[in-house]
């Protein structure tokens, strides 16, 4: 047995956020999503999977958490060495397709394990997970309309009288 020393960041542009995440060689990819569950905070109770990457984080085989077909890479059935093989292995993991939460996860060492430790462990942290992505600012097609005057302009009513008229 070793020990994969995986890095897991958040794609969010606003901050770093990223945990360093060591884990033993026979565990199997679901073991490593409860990891992430765990290190980062989230919900456990969401959807989530893996899938193969390449040096471009082009998005490949989907892990999924739960068998969709009788087809499907499923997290629990497959060991990390299985598909693991050298520092440089990339995946992509969207947790949460609501909100789809996107990390990108990369081995960056392989070690043998540390006498005394137990795995899975954060190793380090940077970062907290914004809230519910409200933190996101969207912006409409219509936004540059609304602020010359459009329907969301404060001028346009006084008060709720004149508000309800147009009801």
């Amino acid at each position: 047995m070793t020990i994969y020393g995986f890095r897991v960041i958040l794609d969010f542009k606003q901050a770093d956020i990223f945990r360093d995440i060591e884990i033993a060689s026979d565990s199997n990819f679901e073991d490593l999503h409860n990891s992430i569950v765990q290190a980062f905070a989230l919900d456990s109770g969401e959807m989530a999977s893996f899938y193969k990457s390449d040096e471009h984080w082009n998005q490949g085989d989907e892990i999924s958490l739960f068998a969709v077909d009788e087809k499907a890479f499923v997290m629990s059935d497959w060991e990390l060495q299985q598909i693991c093989t050298e520092v440089g292995d990339k995946f992509l993991y969207i947790f949460d397709f609501l909100n789809m939460w996107t990390f990108y996860v990369e081995v960056m060492e392989i070690n043998e394990p540390k006498s005394g430790e137990s795995y899975p462990r954060v190793i380090y942290s940077e970062g907290i997970m914004p809230g519910e992505r409200e933190d996101i600012q969207f912006q409409s097609e219509h936004d540059e309309s609304a602020e010359e005057g459009g329907l969301f302009d404060d001028d346009l009513f006084e008060d709720i009288d004149d508000y309800e008229q147009y009801q």
